[in-house]
């Protein structure tokens, strides 16, 4: 039986297939039903972004996450200063709530960098998770310091609501893409993911599921997964993002032949 534990805000935008939000993660997550997504598809901010505590909690996002030689000038986002007691603290509240939302034997896979990989990981698992594994998102055109490695590779680490099942008919996944980030003439957002790679990721689930993303930003995983011939709920805190992800989301339904948002 679903249940909604809490007020649920009214959609910011919502066709047959979509619904996005335009509100605190955390306010929304609480009131949608139990049981209500197949996968959870989150690209939370990273609080990340620098060696030491100072930079990465007084940093701007622009500055912690865009090269100097960049040649764009999109806003900063917020969500992004949390110490990694906090951080860690905050991710086991929302990733909690989307187990609740989550059928059993549905997935979550949560984006990360490699300095929060382990905040992430104990999160997933402390939520009630079973942790998988991880995927690696490697970028081919990462920036490089003389005398070190590179870090070229960003990860989505991914768990399971309880047994996922046999998956008969279903085909298996690579754990590696290599995939560009968005170039500056194409991006809209400072950290967006590259819409190829959210087009296979949404593949974990069959076509018909339902996709949440609690950190939608410009909404790739939403275009992703109309793209995709999959369902889709969105939350993002910032106007401008929920705009520009309600604009985009709408042009993928056109493309898709789905112009009144298809049947759910």
């Amino acid at each position: 039986m679903s249940s909604n534990p809490g007020p649920l805000p009214e959609p910011y935008h919502t066709t047959p297939r979509t619904s996005l939000y335009l509100s605190d993660a955390l306010t929304v997550l609480r009131g949608l039903p139990t049981g209500s997504v197949d996968a959870v598809i989150a690209d939370p901010p990273y609080s990340s972004g620098g060696t030491t505590s100072a930079e990465r909690t007084t940093k701007s996002t622009r500055s912690k996450y865009v090269s100097t030689s960049a040649q764009h000038a999109l806003p900063d986002f917020e969500g992004d200063r949390r110490d990694q007691r906090g951080f860690a603290f905050w991710s086991t509240l929302w990733l909690t709530e989307c187990f609740r939302l989550t059928k059993p034997g549905g997935v979550c896979l949560v984006f990360t960098d490699w300095r929060q990989l382990p905040s992430t990981s104990d999160a997933l698992q402390a939520a009630g998770w079973v942790w998988r594994g991880q995927v690696v998102w490697h970028k081919p055109n990462p920036r490089t310091y003389p005398g070190r490695f590179t870090n070229h590779a960003e990860y989505a680490l991914w768990g399971s609501h309880g047994p996922m099942g046999h998956g008969a008919g279903r085909p298996c996944l690579p754990g590696l893409y290599t995939v560009t980030p968005p170039h500056h003439t194409e991006r809209v957002h400072i950290t967006q993911k590259p819409l190829k790679l959210l087009r296979d990721l949404v593949q974990i689930v069959p076509p018909g599921a339902m996709v949440l993303d609690p950190f939608m930003g410009s909404g790739t995983a939403g275009v992703a997964a109309v793209l995709e011939g999959r369902r889709f709920v969105g939350v993002e805190l910032a106007e401008h993002f929920a705009q520009v992800a309600a604009t985009r989301i709408g042009e993928a339904e056109r493309e898709s032949g789905d112009v009144d948002g298809g049947a759910a």
